[in-house]
């Protein structure tokens, strides 16, 4: 069972980023990995102003141990059916979207687009309902997907038992992705009204049946906005350091992607400001050196471009979030998850990446030169 992270271990650590001094932060910064104390100075209002020290410690950090890469990945929707009720998600069971669950025949030609364009490693999304996507169906998609050629693929969906999570290794899934979307439990029980994600513990314990199925990868990560931000941060951080403690084996990722609109316009209490999402970026990568952290196109291009190699090593780009996003007309379109930020294309991105000087990374081992396009 995962930790219950919440209680007075967490409002202790709350309060300690509160009364963090910038004593602390620069203390924070002479071991490295970061401490719990360090980290929670690290994401304090204090570090701001020493922002530059730290962003130069975390781009440092990230080259030590990843080189001057970054990683490209793809998001690739096979069905946006789902039987929750997601506040935040426009897939959710009440919005009046197309839906669609695509075909085998529709998978595959979305793969082979993909691949067109130099991706090999996919994460393959969709929402709960076990009626329209069933563990047979994933589990027939990820084997497409290898045999079309992705050497990595990935799966964001819905929560599974371990038996059913070994299955899909044997399929070829490489990782799960499965945001807590935040570790307020009453937060959490309030936008997820109906719906088996209702289950705040089931969906905490998620994690811990990924790594005891023997899936070489897990992700983890919040939904910056819902909860409060330091609370949330904190929560993730210790949920990394249980994950890495008991299941060594398995290999352990991090996004924090931001809400930046909701559906009908409802109101965010919790917004977060891109200063903070660096600061939890750079305390991440510095508290724990060999994760891999995500950000996706949720985010501007000025903010990702600035992240590149500070602590970030893996980004998606060209992302579409609804079904056959990649292959099929507007006039079919069905609906999509999130509106996308960052809308540049695969080889803008790339450029971008030049830019910084870094080298972009179809697969962890085969280094591009040129951009693509």
């Amino acid at each position: 069972m995962a930790p219950k992270i919440q209680g007075e271990p967490l409002d202790r650590a709350v309060e300690a980023v509160f009364n963090a001094t910038l004593r602390d932060v620069r203390s924070a910064l002479e071991k490295i990995p970061v401490s719990s104390a360090g980290f929670a100075a690290l994401i304090s209002p204090e570090a701001d102003k020493i922002a530059g020290r730290i962003e130069k410690a975390a781009h440092d950090l990230t080259a030590q141990r990843f080189g001057h890469t970054v990683n490209l990945y793809i998001p690739l929707y096979i069905s946006n059916y789902c039987v929750n009720n997601c506040s935040y998600c426009w897939f959710g069971r009440g919005n009046s979207i197309t839906r669609k669950t695509l075909s085998h025949d529709q998978v595959a030609r979305e793969g082979a687009r993909l691949l067109e364009d130099g991706y090999k490693s996919v994460l393959l999304v969709a929402g709960e309902d076990p009626k329209h996507i069933s563990v047979s169906y994933i589990s027939d998609c990820i084997t497409q997907m290898k045999k079309l050629g992705f050497v990595f693929v990935g799966l964001e969906a819905q929560t599974m038992s371990v038996d059913q999570y070994r299955r899909l290794g044997e399929a070829g899934l490489d990782s799960v992705t499965v945001y807590q979307e935040t570790y307020d439990r009453e937060i959490y029980h309030r936008v997820h009204p109906t719906g088996p994600k209702h289950d705040y513990d089931r969906r905490l314990d998620t994690a811990d049946r990924v790594a005891q199925a023997g899936i070489r990868n897990v992700g983890l990560g919040v939904l910056l906005g819902l909860g409060d931000f330091t609370r949330d941060a904190l929560a993730l951080a210790s949920h990394v350091k249980y994950m890495q403690n008991r299941y060594w084996q398995t290999m352990v990722s991090v996004s924090v992607p931001r809400i930046h609109s909701w559906p009908g316009g409802g109101y965010m209490e919790n917004r977060v400001s891109d200063t903070q999402l660096a600061r939890l970026t750079m305390a991440m990568r510095l508290a724990f050196p060999d994760i891999i952290l995500t950000l996706s196109t949720r985010e501007s291009p000025g903010l990702r471009d600035r992240l590149f190699g500070v602590g970030i090593n893996q980004v998606s780009a060209g992302s579409k979030t609804h079904p056959g996003g990649y292959t099929e007309t507007s006039e079919d379109a069905a609906g999509e998850q999130f509106p996308v930020v960052d809308n540049r294309s695969p080889a803008e991105v790339t450029e971008a990446i030049r830019q910084k000087g870094l080298e972009w990374v179809w697969k962890d081992w085969d280094v591009n030169l040129k951009p693509v396009g």
